[in-house]
């Protein structure tokens, strides 16, 4: 079992950054998808964007695209989110998310969840 462990939430201003980052530890040896979702007061959570192995390969939400950025630094565990041009909407806790496959994550197939952290975009 893989543990995952998020850091970077907080509160911005809307048209901020941040950056999220998502720490695996435990059994790491074998190859894993990795993906980011979010869930807002009230609604169901949803996937934000999922990320290969190897990194060479990336998808977003349309509600995020152009905006968000993934990406990953196996040597150290860690996938990453780049958050630019937040918006109040993007209010939520993300969630980082381990799968077998980038499909299996965007279907929510995963295999573990983090904790999550807060982000918080103000008007």
């Amino acid at each position: 079992q893989v543990q995952l462990v998020e850091s970077g939430g907080g509160l911005v201003p809307a048209g901020g950054s941040l950056r999220l980052s998502c720490a695996a530890s435990g059994r790491t040896g074998s190859t894993y998808a990795m993906g980011w979702f979010r869930q807002a007061p009230g609604i169901e959570r949803e996937f934000v964007a999922a990320i290969t192995w190897s990194g060479s390969s990336t998808t977003y939400a349309d509600s995020v695209k152009g905006r968000f950025t993934i990406s990953r630094d196996n040597a150290k565990n860690t996938v990453y989110l780049q958050m630019n041009s937040l918006k109040p909407e993007d209010t939520a806790v993300y969630y980082c998310a381990t799968g077998p496959t980038m499909r299996l994550v965007v279907t929510t197939h995963i295999t573990s969840w983090g904790q999550g952290t807060q982000v918080t975009v103000s008007s």
